[in-house]
């Protein structure tokens, strides 16, 4: 079931978003030669309990820390740990929630750990345009099937494959809500968007080809072919005058 925001959650969502946006940043300036994902992580999680927030993926499911960072090959779901340092050319997907009075800010970035090679940035700018053209077609009136039209497109243009195995999806009191958001679809298809509901759109991008699997500690995604994937992610609400991002530091 789809639920709609009145204009006090959406204000309560955009305090969240504004926590997780932080962290997030946080997260980015502290990507650099030799960080253990373990200290990234310890950060995000320093900076959201200090606002007053709870770090939303700590625990969910039994996932053992405050934010999920994937490294190169690895799409999401990536488990900070002390013995994994960053290396230069390393280019790092760090995904955080933060959840304040209540509702939830879902967000994430992918980061270039110093300089990373022409192919590992072309992938990051096509994944991060991606997003925003989800987002621009994220208007009251179209469908689900719109933005994950728009991702593809926008991707597929460029050589790379949308992940298919895990999409976006509805967000506020709780991280997941309905509707889910495939960044893959047919436009004019789907639940259609109304003013009031609130999804994380999260296009999943790999250099290779789409197929992903599961490490054996049940968290932990790469790519199959072990070609390098990207992650962004926005949380946002739509309104009748256009798509508002929830999740901006400022």
């Amino acid at each position: 079931m789809v639920v709609l925001k009145t204009s006090r959650e959406l204000a309560a969502m955009r305090d969240a978003g504004r926590i997780s946006a932080r962290a997030l940043k946080l997260a980015g300036e502290a990507v650099e030669p030799g960080v253990s994902t373990w200290e990234i992580d310890r950060i995000v999680r320093r900076y959201i309990e200090g606002q007053g927030a709870v770090p939303t993926f700590l625990g969910y499911g039994g996932f053992p820390a405050s934010a999920c960072i994937s490294v190169n090959n690895v799409v999401i779901h990536g488990i900070p740990r002390k013995d994994q340092k960053l290396r230069a050319g390393d280019i790092v997907s760090v995904d955080v929630g933060a959840t304040y009075e209540g509702f939830v800010g879902d967000n994430a970035w992918t980061f270039p750990c110093g300089d990373v090679s022409s192919e590992a940035k072309a992938l990051m700018d096509a994944t991060r345009e991606s997003l925003f053209e989800g987002i621009w077609a994220a208007q009251a009136g179209n469908r689900i099937g719109d933005i994950g039209s728009a991702v593809q497109r926008y991707v597929e243009a460029r050589g790379y494959s949308v992940v298919r195995d895990f999409v976006g999806h509805g967000v506020g009191a709780k991280m997941h809500e309905d509707p889910s958001v495939p960044n893959y679809g047919t436009p004019g298809r789907g639940v259609r968007l109304l003013p009031g509901m609130t999804i994380a759109i999260e296009p999943m991008i790999n250099a290779g080809g789409h197929t992903v699997r599961t490490l054996p500690d049940g968290w932990t995604v790469v790519t199959t072919d072990g070609k390098l994937s990207a992650h962004f992610e926005h949380s946002i609400a739509i309104t009748k005058d256009g798509p508002v991002i929830l999740t901006l530091p400022d």
